[in-house]
């Protein structure tokens, strides 16, 4: 008699499911309590202070402080862009191999990075302490009819943001690989040729991040051009307090519109870096108003999401 053998498989046992515990962060709490705590103190301390706050909308359009506004404008592009069109020179005059000229060009970023801006607007505006009649041969007059505060302001400006302008020049040149240079010459293209059409349209990617950077700051340090009686944002402010006597609330009326002009140049930085990392980035990153809808989704969260069962 032979035994029956149950070839019947047996029934497959559930593993057990594993309940995951997301861990709980206990200083995040802590710090977003410290830090609502002392914004909270700080706004007691300035709605108690004794500020007329009711005041500062009015002086943001007043006719003086406008005036104020686009002199900064136009102090700081044109400054600006004389410290761009130096900077390319001075940093082609760097990385050549005439010793004379690039010895100059480190002279003159060591000297104009080592001085601060103050410094360089007041000797501009005192220049005639050293030369009290400019001759062009074309032209006479005295300097002290000639250094204007404008032109003071504009050579202090632009003449320091050329030092700073060289290095990030020379950066980017140096970022392109040294075969295209190679291969332009292969082609019978000059040196200048070769800088203008080949190196300096791929070393932009480079160059123009912190271009933007520099200009928005020079829209904040144009406020140093006060003290050469510019008439830029700053002076137009103490021309107001010094009569109406509302100083705060003038230096806040100042700060407003530099946060609005620096908040207006740095989006079209941000469009301006995100076209020239078009062919360097496969994806690109999220512009202001993405990132703007995904912080909004995520704003209160203080815990880590649940893991995936």
């Amino acid at each position: 008699m032979t035994d029956t053998v149950d070839k019947t498989p047996a029934p497959a046992v559930p593993p057990e499911q594993i309940k995951a515990i997301p861990v709980r962060h206990y200083g995040r709490w802590v710090a977003g309590a410290v830090i609502i705590a002392l914004l909270v103190l700080i706004g007691i301390a300035f709605s108690n202070a004794k500020i007329n706050y009711s005041i500062i909308p009015d002086y943001l359009t007043d006719s003086t402080i406008l005036s104020g506004v686009w002199h900064t404008l136009y102090i700081s592009v044109l400054a600006m862009l004389l410290g761009l069109v130096l900077g390319v020179i001075l940093a082609v005059m760097r990385m050549s191999s005439n010793p004379v000229t690039s010895t100059v060009a480190w002279f003159y970023v060591w000297f104009f990075r080592g001085t601060p801006v103050l410094v360089q607007l007041l000797l501009w505006y005192n220049i005639a302490l050293v030369f009290p009649i400019l001759n062009l041969g074309f032209y006479k007059d005295e300097m002290n009819q000639v250094m204007t505060p404008f032109l003071a302001a504009l050579l202090g400006l632009g003449l320091n943001e050329a030092a700073y302008m060289s290095e990030i020049v020379r950066a980017g040149i140096q970022s392109v690989d040294e075969g295209q240079t190679e291969a332009s010459h292969a082609l019978g293209m000059t040196q200048g040729k070769t800088l203008r059409r080949v190196i300096l349209p791929q070393a932009m990617r480079v160059i123009v991040p912190p271009t933007g950077n520099e200009f928005i700051n020079m829209l904040k340090t144009s406020s140093l051009a006060y003290a050469v009686q510019f008439n830029e944002l700053i002076k137009r402010s103490q021309d107001i307090s010094s009569t109406s006597l509302a100083v705060v609330e003038l230096y806040f009326v100042a700060s407003i519109w530099y946060l609005i002009l620096t908040s207006i140049f740095s989006v079209f930085q941000y469009y301006l870096e995100r076209r020239y990392a078009r062919g360097s980035s496969r994806n690109l990153p999220p512009t202001p108003l993405q990132r703007l809808k995904k912080n909004l989704r995520l704003f209160g969260s203080f815990r880590r999401p649940e893991v995936a069962r």
